[in-house]
């Protein structure tokens, strides 16, 4: 063994492994090395099977948490009925409220008389037009297909026309104008994607959807502040909106039992339960008020 005088440090470890023969010293490092290596992929397999029991646990619970979209029972049009009805109005009628147009003279060019807000007009014979009568309830277990024809929604003589309509869930609204002006469409829905387009003289029509059903959406023009539409956003066909007389035919029902909804911009809602009959029709009237103070 080697001595070491007084004082004298004796040489590094490292010194021992530089000290042996260079061909162990090559198998000392190779085995080092082959070690280094396992470890890595040890660590690496490991990781990776972690991830990919996380990511199947997360996908296993978004599939489980998405809801199952479930065929419903096809309509039998041998069957369906009908359900009709009147939007009446009780009390004092209101007095109409006429529109100043005078910001945009292409405007005015297209009316030779005085224009109306169209929310709140009684008809001459009390009853009450643009009212959105719908299927509120009952109509779940029926599957209706989305209608491929598009629903119209024009801009004329700086009013949206129709004022009240109705249109499915992923179905095409189909915007246009017969305007010599530009118009600036803005539907404020609270269920669906809120936007906002600009919409020159002799544009091409603007075509939208909604995913999802809501009562009401209500529209408005941003260079026209008095224009106003409100669009009914449905899971099926069963709706309509009262003309000119107050009155309402909602065609296509099946037979069962069901709760109609009523909607108005001024007067607030309502509702009431019918039976329709398999091949019959059901009624379904309405009476407003106005509420108080008003």
């Amino acid at each position: 063994m080697a001595r070491f005088a007084a004082g004298q440090d004796a040489p590094p470890f490292e010194g021992v492994a530089t000290a042996l023969p260079e061909k162990k010293r090559r198998k000392v490092d190779s085995n080092m090395n082959s070690r280094k290596v396992f470890c890595l992929f040890t660590v690496v397999a490991a990781l990776s099977l972690l991830a990919a029991c996380s990511k199947k646990t997360e996908t296993t619970t978004e599939e489980t948490a998405a809801p199952t979209e479930q065929a419903g029972t096809p309509v039998d049009p041998s069957t369906v009925g009908e359900i009709t009805g009147t939007a009446k109005f009780d009390g004092e009628k209101p007095k109409p409220k006429a529109i100043m147009m005078d910001q945009d003279s292409v405007c005015m060019k297209k009316h030779s008389g005085p224009v109306y807000y169209e929310d709140g007009l009684v008809n001459a014979n009390g009853t009450l037009a643009n009212v959105f009568v719908y299927v509120k309830d009952g109509a779940d277990k029926y599957s209706f297909p989305t209608p491929t024809d598009q629903v119209t929604l024009d801009q004329n003589g700086c009013m949206y026309q129709p004022h009240v309509l109705g249109i499915m869930v992923g179905q095409d609204l189909h915007v246009i104008s017969s305007d010599a002006t530009t118009h600036n469409i803005h539907p404020m829905p609270s269920d669906n994607r809120e936007w906002n387009q600009s919409q020159a003289p002799g544009a091409p029509p603007i075509d939208e959807k909604f995913t999802r059903s809501e009562i009401m959406i209500p529209v408005k023009c941003n260079q026209h502040p008095w224009m106003k539409a409100y669009i009914g956003v449905t899971k099926n066909p069963l709706f309509a909106v009262t003309n000119a007389d107050g009155t309402f035919t909602i065609k296509g029902v099946p037979p069962g039992d069901y709760t109609v909804g009523a909607w108005t911009a001024t007067f607030g809602e309502q509702e009431t339960k019918v039976t329709v009959p398999a091949k019959g029709s059901a009624t379904a009237d309405f009476t407003f008020k106005a509420a108080a103070g008003s």
